[in-house]
C-alpha cells in the first residue's frame, strides 16, 4: 500500500503507541479489500458506543486508547445503552449504567462530540456530496451515502476509532464510483405516502438486495426528511445495504443509465407491501408504543405531541431522541404535552442498543420497520408495524386491533 510521508511517520515514528495501532487497523483491512492508499476524511461517526455491544473487552480497549489517543477529525458518538441524564429514572441497572458512563469518559478524553444519537445528520455533522467520511450505524451510513451523497463503507467500532485517531480511511468500497452503481431495480407500483410506508418498501428490498445496492424508480413524490431515515433503516436492517439509489431524488440518482441502466425490474406493490405488514401483526392489548428509531426528528416531536395533546396514555410509551432534539422540543412546548399524557421522552439510547427492560414486555408496537425486525429477537416481543398516528391511538386506548 502507498504511504505519504506522513502516514509513515504514524505508522514508523509516532510516539503514542495508540496512533501506531490505528495505522496498523487501517492499513490491515485495506489490504484485505485490495485498497491501494489511504483516503484523508475530514468527519467521523463512531459506532460500538453502547456497552452492550462493546462488553468489557471493548470497553478496555477504548479506555487504553483514551491514554494516548486524540481524535484528529471531528467524530460524532453513536446511540448508547443508557439515558446519559436519566438512567437511575428508567430502570437501567447500576453496574451497566456505570460501565457505560466510563465508555462516555474515555471517548469524551478523546474529543468525541457526545450527541449519543443514530441521527447525526440531525445534530450538526453533515458532510458534504463526495465526501469521504468513516461512519458506523447502519441507517446512519445508508442515509449518509444515499441522501447526503457522502461516501463511507459500513465501519466497525474499532475502524472508525482508528480513523477518528489518524484521519484515514482505506481506499475501497463505496469510495469508488464503479462500486456506487445499482445491482436491483425496484418499480414502484404503490403510491407511498408516509414514513411506515417508506419502511415496509424498505424492508422488503433489503431481503433481496442483501449487500448489495438497490434501485427505486417510480417514486413521484419528494420524500420527506423521516421517510428517508425509515428507508434507509429498513433497508440495514432487512439486508446490510449501505447505498441506494430514487431516480430524480437521490442525488447521484437523475436518470437510471447513471446509476443501473437498462435492467428488468422487480416490482413492489400491494401484494408486496402487504406481505411485508403481515409479518409484523399483532393484536390485543400492547404493553410498549415506542417512536424514534432512528431518533425523532422535531417534525415527529409536532406529530406527536398534536395526537396526544389533552390525552393520557394507558400502555407504556417511549418516544426516543437525541438530546439536542429533544431541546428543541421542550422550547416548542411540545415536551410537555408529550410527559403530561404520560409518555417517556428517552434520550441517546433504543431498545436495539439498551438492556432489555426489567418490567417484562410481551408486546410492542412501532412505525420502525428496524425496531420492529430486532425486538422479536433481542427482547423476546411480538411486534406490529403502524403509522405513528396509530401507534399514538395504541397507547391511548391500550391495545391494537386492525378490524375496522
Amino acid at each position: 500500500m502507498y504511504l505519504t510521508d506522513e502516514e509513515k511517520r504514524m505508522l514508523y515514528e509516532d510516539k503514542r503507541e495508540i496512533v501506531r495501532k490505528s495505522m496498523k487497523i487501517l492499513i490491515t483491512l485495506g489490504e484485505i479489500y485490495g485498497a491501494e492508499r489511504l483516503l484523508k476524511i475530514n468527519n467521523a461517526h463512531s459506532p460500538g458506543v453502547s456497552y452492550r455491544v462493546t462488553g468489557d473487552a471493548g470497553l478496555n480497549f477504548v479506555k487504553d486508547a483514551s491514554k494516548e489517543g486524540c481524535f484528529k477529525v471531528p467524530t460524532t458518538l453513536n446511540t448508547i445503552g443508557i439515558d446519559s441524564e436519566n438512567w437511575e429514572k428508567m430502570y437501567f441497572a447500576k453496574d451497566f449504567a456505570l460501565k457505560q458512563i466510563e465508555i462516555l469518559d474515555a471517548y469524551r478524553k478523546m474529543g468525541g462530540i457526545s450527541t449519543y444519537t443514530c441521527t447525526p445528520y440531525l445534530v450538526g455533522n453533515i458532510p458534504m456530496m463526495g465526501e469521504h467520511i468513516a461512519w458506523g450505524e447502519s441507517s446512519a451510513v445508508a442515509y449518509a451515502n444515499s441522501v447526503l451523497g457522502a461516501r463511507t463503507n459500513r465501519e466497525g467500532g474499532p475502524t472508525v476509532l482508528a480513523a477518528a485517531i489518524t484521519g484515514r480511511v482505506p481506499e475501497y468500497g463505496y469510495h469508488f464510483d464503479r462500486n456506487r452503481q445499482g445491482k436491483f431495480l425496484f418499480n414502484i407500483d404503490v403510491k407511498l405516502k408516509t414514513n411506515r410506508d417508506f419502511a415496509i418498501l424498505g424492508y422488503f428490498a433489503g431481503k433481496i438486495a442483501g449487500k448489495e445496492v438497490p434501485v427505486f424508480e417510480g417514486i413521484k413524490n419528494q420524500p420527506k426528511l423521516y421517510d428517508l431515515m425509515s428507508l434507509s433503516a429498513a433497508l440495514a436492517s432487512s439486508g446490510a445495504v449501505a447505498l441506494f439509489h430514487i431516480i430524480g431524488i437521490t442525488p447521484e440518482a437523475l436518470t437510471n443509465e447513471r446509476v443501473i441502466g437498462n435492467q428488468k425490474s422487480i416490482k413492489f406493490g400491494y401484494k408486496e407491501y402487504n406481505e411485508v405488514l403481515k409479518k409484523f401483526s399483532v393484536e390485543g392489548e400492547i404493553g410498549l408504543v415506542v417512536i424514534g428509531c432512528p431518533h425523532c426528528t422535531i417534525n415527529e416531536f409536532a406529530k406527536i405531541a398534536e395526537f396526544l395533546s389533552g390525552k393520557k396514555v394507558k400502555s407504556d410509551f417511549w418516544v426516543l431522541s437525541s438530546r439536542q432534539v429533544k431541546i428543541l422540543a421542550d422550547k416548542m412546548g411540545y415536551t410537555k404535552i408529550i410527559e403530561k399524557a404520560g409518555a417517556q421522552i428517552i434520550c441517546d439510547t433504543c431498545p436495539v442498543l439498551a438492556p432489555t427492560s426489567p418490567k417484562g414486555y410481551r408486546t410492542l408496537v412501532t412505525n420502525s420497520a428496524k425496531l420492529a425486525h430486532y425486538a422479536p429477537g433481542l427482547w423476546n416481543l411480538k411486534t406490529g408495524l403502524l403509522e405513528i398516528e396509530d401507534c399514538v391511538k395504541t397507547a391511548i386506548k391500550g391495545y391494537w386491533s386492525d378490524k375496522k
